[in-house]
Order: C-alpha cells, then sequence, then structure tokens
C-alpha cells in the first residue's frame, strides 16, 4: 500500500495491485483550520462529522481500492457541494461570480455551513468573499481535482471504474426535514444512494443492497438520502463510470451524544470489510478486457 498526504487536506491510500474501485470519505475530517473562528460550542460541531468513517474503511487498499479521505471537517467546507452552492445569508458582502443557492443553502448546509444543526449558527458574524475563495482553492478543489485524478486513472486502465462515497448519518435527523423530504424519523443501518439510478448500473446498487442484508443490517435505496455532488459529478454509468453512496447509521458503532465508539464498532468495521470484498469481487468479475492499440 502506497500513502500521501497532503496536511490538512487529505490522505490517500492507494493498494499495490489495483482494481478500478475507488471508495472517498469526504466528511470524515477532524482537522479544524485556524482561520476556522466559529462561535458555537466545539462538541455540537463535532457531531456533524462522518466520525470514524475514515477508520471503518481503512482496509479497502488491501481490496484493491484507492482509499481518499479529507483531513477538514465539512462545516469548514462541503466539498459534497457544488461550488457554486453559496450561502448568501452568510455573506458580509456580494458574492461576485456565479452562484446557485440550492435548497441545502436554504437550510443552512450548503457548500459553507450557516447553522450546525436547525437553529444554531455556526457563526456569530458573516463570512468575507475572501474567506470562501480560500476554502474554495486550499480545499475544496484539491479535493476533487484528487478524486477525479483516481478515478481517470482507474477509468484509463480498465474501461471502468466504480466509486463508493462513503458517509454516516444520524440515527435521527432533523435536517431531513428541514429539508423537506420526509418527518424526522429513525434510520435504516444502512441507506444507498444512486440519485434513483442515475449515477451507477441499478443492478450493482441492488447487489450492494441485497448483500448487506445478508449480513443482517437495515438498508434502503435512496430513501432518504440519493447522493449528491460527489456521485452526481463524478458518474457516467453508460459509459462504464459507476458511484454509489453509502450512508452508514452512526447508532451502530458510536454513542452519538460523546462520539465515542462503543462495543459495536468492532464488529461493523469487520463486517464492512466483507462488503468491501464483496464489492471487490463484484467490481473484477464485470472487467471488460481493453483492446490493444
Amino acid at each position: 500500500m502506497y500513502k500521501t498526504e497532503i496536511e490538512g487536506i487529505y490522505s490517500l491510500h492507494k493498494p499495490e495491485n489495483p482494481l478500478p474501485l475507488v471508495f472517498d470519505s469526504p466528511h470524515s475530517g477532524h482537522e479544524y483550520p485556524a482561520d476556522f473562528d466559529y462561535s458555537c460550542g466545539f462538541h455540537i460541531l463535532e457531531k456533524a462529522e462522518d466520525k470514524y468513517v475514515d477508520d471503518l474503511f481503512s482496509g479497502s487498499p488491501k481490496h484493491g481500492a484507492s482509499l481518499l479521505c479529507a483531513r477538514f471537517p465539512r462545516s469548514y467546507i462541503d466539498v459534497n457541494r457544488c461550488e457554486t452552492d453559496i450561502d448568501h445569508e452568510l455573506l458580509e458582502e456580494l458574492w461576485p461570480e456565479e452562484s446557485n443557492p440550492t435548497p441545502r443553502s436554504e437550510a443552512g448546509i450548503g457548500l459553507i455551513r450557516r447553522l450546525v444543526r436547525p437553529g444554531l449558527p455556526v457563526y456569530d458574524r458573516h463570512l468575507r468573499v475572501g474567506e470562501i475563495k480560500h476554502r474554495i482553492d486550499t480545499y475544496y478543489r484539491p479535493y476533487h481535482n484528487a478524486l477525479q485524478s483516481l478515478l481517470d486513472e482507474a477509468y484509463d486502465n480498465f474501461g471502468q471504474v466504480w466509486h463508493i462515497n462513503c458517509h454516516s448519518m444520524p440515527s435521527h435527523s432533523s435536517f431531513v426535514s428541514s429539508l423537506r423530504r420526509a418527518n424526522p424519523f429513525k434510520m435504516p443501518d444502512f441507506v444507498l444512494g444512486d440519485r434513483d439510478g442515475t449515477t451507477c448500473d441499478p443492478a450493482f446498487t441492488r447487489a450492494v443492497r441485497d448483500y448487506i442484508k445478508k449480513l443482517g443490517y437495515s438498508v434502503t435505496i435512496n430513501d432518504p438520502y440519493k447522493g449528491v455532488e460527489l456521485v452526481q459529478r463524478y458518474s457516467a454509468p453508460a459509459a462504464g463510470r459507476h458511484s454509489l453512496q453509502i450512508e452508514i447509521n452512526k447508532s451502530l458503532y458510536m454513542n452519538e451524544e460523546t462520539c465515542e465508539k462503543h462495543q459495536g464498532y468492532k464488529q461493523l468495521k469487520y463486517d464492512l470489510d466483507k462488503l468491501t470484498g464483496f464489492i471487490a469481487d463484484y467490481a473484477q468479475s464485470r472487467l471488460i478486457p481493453l483492446a490493444a492499440d
């Protein structure tokens, strides 16, 4: 395994014998930049992290997958949002470039998070344009460039690529209702998102679902999470580029109040290693030999 790291931005682990398989964990970062200058309590802000997801999938390189993990927190800048998803309520001045705020920005969870939870601001001030541009240039774009490079390299070598976008979700989510997807409710153990079959072959999504069920977990597809920027931007299933989002219920492995691992952590990590092996076997069994030049 080969490791590359850009301090504070991302870590990358590449396997010795690669398959066209790329895992990424964009929300597990926990290195808080010195210029963040948030005003909410850290313990509350910490809960926005997909805590431990980078470690839960740390065994993926031994199955032939590359693993890319953000080092900075999603609450600083969210790489799983479009670069133009600018929340104008946060700004102290007019945004000088193209912007296209989505309902996520309206809910306070756009590219730059305004609310740490409904009704609780991250900041006690407005942000300057220069601050946001710095975050985009220094953190957002390098992460996206690294992911695109990994996916393109795999695709060039194999003619296909499978991208697994790894996340965790709270057992109950108030942000779900604020996005008008559903009322707050108890989540299943896993949610798979392929944006209604548009970001990967639906047969792949169903195969992953069935294997997770075989491991004894509950799982839904696109309910309530369909996948956002990272699976949408890098997918083209008709061309052999498949992206699937996986959400894991935090209550399976950690105390959601204290953010500490509990006794279920070891078993979940073991099961995720088995799932990764299944995905690797699935991808390998579907490789198409490239024609010689």
